[in-house]
């Protein structure tokens, strides 16, 4: 089996670190297992095995005739069979087929915003899925809404696996307080809710000053991330608040924080969950998408069924103030992670998929 991962980008996110994670684990298990980014490439290039054939295309517009030969001729000379297009790259695939009607195309539906399917555009998408001969998904919520909205119907529910053995070395220095440290892994858009951590960053400083919120993530300068910055300075957070941007040594970070939050409006089932399982860290989170799968509520992680600060809060101070549920919660969610989402067992279910 010949398979390549088609990618926009290489900054971290969740399609890109899963795009990554693939391309690795699949490079011990099949004949070849390649990756290509279309666009742009960024940090994640320094997570890519070895063992994985890597090629940048430099596409630069969204017809671009000599990125389609390019990518035509990487996939000949390496008798790729199915090439594996993650988010909007599926455009590109298509294209490829229409020019080499032997390759297979597997898309990877990684959809942020599924609990606002009824708003997704999807005409180009609807129609360019006549080409696919698999889809994947990273929730359930997506598995319905492509079979009922896509052509293709071999339709299967992967679930993301965190992969961090290759940021290892730690170049990250936290600010903060040892032992209360309060982490947010995501990248700087509205989906993730930032807004939300500094609201509950000013109920803690009420009482708790000594405890730090540390978001982690791609900032991408816009108007979202100036409104966030803006805030931190006007509630007088420069010193509970800190911003770092997209940072390789993810488990260097993880292994120096003590509490996970998880505010987004809406999530498929974050990497950034599974990774704060990983490490063993006791998670709140906000009650989307599959995040409900994993967290049962007191038991693997703390649940927030709205988007309300005081109630994020007030998890917090649970947390804080009995430090056997702390342990405990995330003592039960590194197991369950362990048990269900390893690479070994995405792996083998994908591999199953594909040969099916």
């Amino acid at each position: 089996m010949r398979i390549v991962q088609l990618i926009d980008s290489l900054e971290p996110g969740g399609a890109e670190r899963m795009a990554v994670n693939l391309a690795n684990v699949l490079a011990d298990k099949i004949h070849f297992s390649g990756i290509i980014t279309t666009r742009k490439e960024g940090a994640l290039i320094e997570t890519i095995s070895s063992k994985v054939s890597y090629h940048f295309l430099r596409k630069n517009k969204t017809l671009d005739l000599p990125a389609i030969i390019r990518l035509r001729k990487f996939v000949k000379r390496n008798k790729i069979q199915f090439i594996h297009a993650h988010s909007s790259s599926f455009f590109l695939a298509s294209l490829l087929k229409i020019s080499y009607p032997k390759i297979k195309i597997i898309w990877h539906d990684h959809y942020g915003n599924s609990e606002f399917l009824n708003k997704r555009p999807m005409f180009v998408l609807k129609i360019m899925s006549l080409f696919f001969s698999k889809i994947i998904v990273v929730n359930e919520n997506l598995k319905v809404w492509a079979k009922e909205n896509l052509y293709c119907k071999e339709v299967l529910f992967l679930p993301n696996f965190p992969e961090l053995s290759k940021i290892t070395s730690k170049e990250t220095i936290l600010k903060g307080n040892d032992g209360k440290r309060i982490i947010c892994l995501a990248n700087l858009r509205p989906q993730k809710n930032h807004f939300l951590v500094i609201e509950i960053a000013k109920k803690m400083k009420e009482k708790h000053v000594d405890w730090s919120f540390h978001l982690v993530g791609k900032d991408f300068n816009d108007a979202y991330s100036d409104a966030l910055k803006e805030a931190i300075i006007q509630n007088n957070l420069e010193n509970t608040v800190f911003l770092y941007d997209s940072c390789n040594d993810v488990a260097a970070i993880l292994s120096d924080v003590n509490i996970a939050l998880i505010t987004s409006l809406s999530e498929g089932l974050p990497v950034s969950l599974l990774e704060y399982g990983t490490f063993g860290l006791p998670v709140i989170s906000s009650k989307v998408g599959d995040i409900e799968n994993v967290i049962k509520d007191s038991v693997s992680g703390i649940l927030i069924p709205n988007f309300e600060a005081i109630a994020f809060y007030e998890a917090l101070l649970r947390l804080i103030h009995d430090t056997n549920l702390k342990k405990q919660i995330g003592d039960n969610l590194k197991e369950l992670i362990t048990q269900n989402y390893t690479a070994e067992s995405v792996s083998k279910k994908y591999i199953e998929f594909i040969n099916a």
